[in-house]
């Protein structure tokens, strides 16, 4: 392995562990704060916000947030993924953080997610570097917990920002909306998303691209050990509109099973805090002939707080 590149793979690393580590030490020190509240009102500013996102997620169902699929759901946590895939010449590519980072709920029904730029690694040895920078906001339209009615309809509006270094991301900044809708039959959940893609400059260069995923999640138990065991089956289809891919379509199935939400803390009472820990690996698989890659395992670690 050559030295520059050796030198690239470490500062990745680096940046990637600096950031769950300040992350950690911020989800932390508000799990703290919120487990040693006792009976009187929350007083100090993390008590009072912790209070107010744990209020938000209660009125919404509680199941756990997929593994490509984004959650119609209010999430407030720490997320890095990591994928391993092979691109249409057979080279290996490892892809660390894909686009995941720090997500939380600054207002009752609004979630922002500021996402870590991944970092691309080529077995070819070629074109390694940063992806793009990327963000999304979350607007809660409707929700109802298990207790009355289990379901949520939710719209996303999502950035990205030219940042990639070696054609590891796009020429021009794209924003995507999208409409999210989930519905929940006793352990069961069943969830939908479908957006575009709205490039801001260069829009016949880059075309538009309609994506569609569709996920099925079944939780093993409501108590117990199973409680924790979420089996998966997501369907994810890109439609291509102009561009170098027009007229394609490509659909990704990806089977997988996701452990969570395990407690970390516990309050006053004994009952499980806001700290947690999830995490999960699947498959996702090229069901059509047209792809852009195959075989991409992913792996996901998310701390909740």
């Amino acid at each position: 392995m050559s030295l520059p590149r050796l030198r690239r793979i470490t500062s990745s690393g680096c940046l990637l562990n600096l950031l769950l580590f300040i992350g950690y030490s911020i989800t932390l020190f508000a799990s703290r704060s919120h487990a040693q509240q006792s009976s009187p009102p929350p007083e100090n500013f993390i008590e009072r916000y912790q209070a107010r996102v744990s209020a938000t997620q209660a009125e919404q169902p509680h199941w756990v947030t997929p593994l490509v699929t984004v959650t119609p759901r209010l999430e407030q946590e720490l997320r890095t993924d990591f994928v391993h895939q092979y691109n249409p010449k057979g080279f290996a590519v490892w892809n660390y953080g894909n686009s995941k980072g720090l997500e939380f709920i600054p207002e009752r029904h609004t979630e922002i997610i500021i996402n870590v730029p991944p970092f691309f690694n080529r077995s070819n040895g070629e074109q390694d570097g940063f992806g793009d920078m990327s963000f999304l906001a979350k607007g809660r339209l409707y929700s109802r917990n298990e207790e009355h009615g289990n379901g949520i309809v939710t719209v996303f509006f999502a950035a990205t920002i030219p940042t990639g270094k070696n054609g590891n991301g796009s020429c021009c900044a794209v924003v995507t909306p999208t409409l999210a809708v989930g519905k929940g039959f006793g352990r069961l959940d069943l969830v939908s998303t479908a957006g575009g893609s709205l490039p801001v400059t260069n829009s016949k260069g880059l075309g538009h691209t309609i994506t569609w995923n569709n996920t099925i999640q079944y939780r093993l138990a409501s108590s117990g050990l199973g409680r924790f065991i979420w089996p998966e089956a997501e369907f994810n289809s890109s439609f291509y509109k102009g561009g170098a891919n027009d007229g394609h379509v490509s659909t990704f199935g990806t089977p997988g099973i996701i452990f969570g939400r395990v407690p970390l803390s516990h309050d006053a009472s004994g009952r499980p805090g806001r700290l947690g820990l999830t995490f999960g690996a699947g498959e996702q698989i090229a069901l059509t002939h047209f792809h852009t890659y195959n075989h991409a395992t992913v792996l996901t670690l998310r701390i909740p707080f």
